[in-house]
């Protein structure tokens, strides 16, 4: 390293703890020979995956983790790239063109030096890079220099690569060649001074970003922070590497929380018909009226006695009930009053199918019994949602939803039930099963919320 990098370094002590930080740094200049069949001598940052451009993605990625403002550092046909960024977040999001960028991305990284350099911390990716939802937690609160790292690597991406070496808990090297089983996942979280090891690299003859980063570590600390279990990445180097990252996006869209027939049944449909309107960038607002609309509709077949068609429309409502909520994940446009406004159309579907049900039932079988069991169902299918939305609330552990009585319980499973017993023809006994599920449920739920001492 020169004088001038060590001296320039020197204000970077072991073991000093700096602030999280506020700016993020996505590197968009290379070429990526390997995707040019998609591209087509395009910039890479243009791929669109779940109706998102890559550089789209990862900009609104890095607002949702909390970052006050994002450099976009664009080379390689960086004018349409260029034009994306700036109809962001206007005030919040710059792209800067990298001269010599064909060097290699250390040379990129060296642009966005003028935008970071009174920062002591800045999060840097790349834009082919795509990460889940939390992924970049860990690195945030890292509260130093860190790299994120994939301890457990498929064998596709471990043979791609970059491979780091760690000392108790620290970077001691990168390298394609090591034989570590550990791969860094290309975010960073880094001071200003990485740039006088990155003119060090370059004057060496490696302006990569990994030899810039090996630089550092190799005379400051640079902690290993892994990637949070339950969370995903992916490089996006070939055309199959999109088609996997396609296929991840997708089965990212399933929700932890997700009852059993939802899990089993619904999400399978329902994330592939996500992922077809994507491209079409359907307001979350609207997918959800459309549903209560749907709703309304299977109401209205099951009051008039036609089982059959209510129930086929009940299943799809169903169905459809998870695609306001995946569309809002896929856009990074997921709020608290969307997630208000979906929990009450939700309300009123149930109320209009439970409705619809018993003046099915009142039609064919008549009888104060009947009105009992409508008030018994609601009752028990908004008390069951109700302890569910609470146990959210309080922050307590979530029960894991298994066994018949999870399954039936929930809203997926009192839909389901509606649906077959709709098409069996069977309005009464529906009635009493989305009571018996939803009151079963409700009980499960609250001894489970016991038993975790929490009160």
């Amino acid at each position: 390293m020169s004088k001038q990098a060590s001296n320039e370094a020197a204000e970077v002590r072991p073991g000093m703890l700096l602030a999280r930080p506020s700016v993020g740094v996505i590197l968009a200049a290379g070429r990526s020979e390997r995707l040019s069949r998609l591209t087509r001598n395009g910039s890479k940052a243009l791929i669109r995956l779940g109706g998102m451009t890559l550089v789209e993605r990862a900009v609104r990625g890095l607002l949702a983790c909390g970052l006050d403002e994002v450099v976009v550092v664009v080379g390689h046909q960086g004018g349409p790239v260029t034009e994306i960024v700036e109809r962001l977040a206007p005030g919040s999001v710059y792209a800067i063109e990298a001269e010599g960028w064909e060097a290699g991305n250390g040379a990129s990284l060296a642009a966005a030096e003028p935008f970071v350099a009174d920062d002591k911390l800045f999060l840097l990716v790349t834009v082919d890079h795509l990460f889940g939802r939390g992924a970049l937690e860990s690195l945030l609160a890292a509260g130093g220099p860190a790299v994120l790292v994939d301890p457990g690597p498929g064998p596709a991406a471990w043979g791609e690569g970059t491979r780091v070496h760690i000392d108790d808990g620290a970077v001691v090297a990168f390298g394609k060649e090591l034989a570590t089983p550990t791969i860094d996942c290309g975010a960073f979280v880094l001071p200003a001074e990485i740039f006088a090891y990155q003119r060090a690299a370059e004057d060496r003859g490696d302006a990569s970003l990994a030899g810039a980063v090996t630089a550092f570590a190799s005379a400051e600390p640079l902690r290993a922070r892994p990637l949070t279990p339950g969370t995903w990445w992916h490089d996006v180097d070939t055309p199959d590497d999109v088609r996997v990252a396609r296929d991840m996006l997708r089965r990212s869209l399933v929700k932890p929380s997700d009852g059993p027939v939802s899990r089993m049944l619904n999400r399978p449909i329902s994330t592939r018909i996500s992922m077809a309107l994507a491209s079409l960038r359907p307001s979350p607002d609207l997918v959800s009226v459309i549903t209560l609309l749907l709703a309304a509709l299977a109401a209205w077949a099951l009051a008039a006695g036609a089982g059959i068609v209510g129930g086929l429309l009940v299943h799809l409502t169903s169905v459809l009930d998870g695609v306001d909520g995946e569309v809002a994940r896929l856009q990074l446009r997921d709020r608290p009053l969307g997630a208000f406004l979906d929990g009450i159309v939700d309300r009123l579907a149930d109320a209009a199918i439970v409705a619809g049900l018993g003046v099915w039932a009142l039609g064919s079988a008549g009888g104060p019994l009947v009105v009992w069991l409508v008030v018994a169902a609601a009752t028990a299918s908004i008390l069951s949602m109700a302890s569910k939305d609470r146990i959210a609330a309080l922050g307590m552990p979530m029960p894991r939803e298994r066994g018949l009585g999870y399954a039936l319980g929930g809203r997926d499973g009192r839909l389901l039930l509606v649906a077959v017993l709709s098409l069996l023809g069977q309005p009464l006994i529906a009635l009493v099963s989305v009571a018996v599920a939803s009151g079963l449920a409700l009980v499960l739920r609250a001894l489970a919320a016991r038993s975790t001492g929490i009160g």
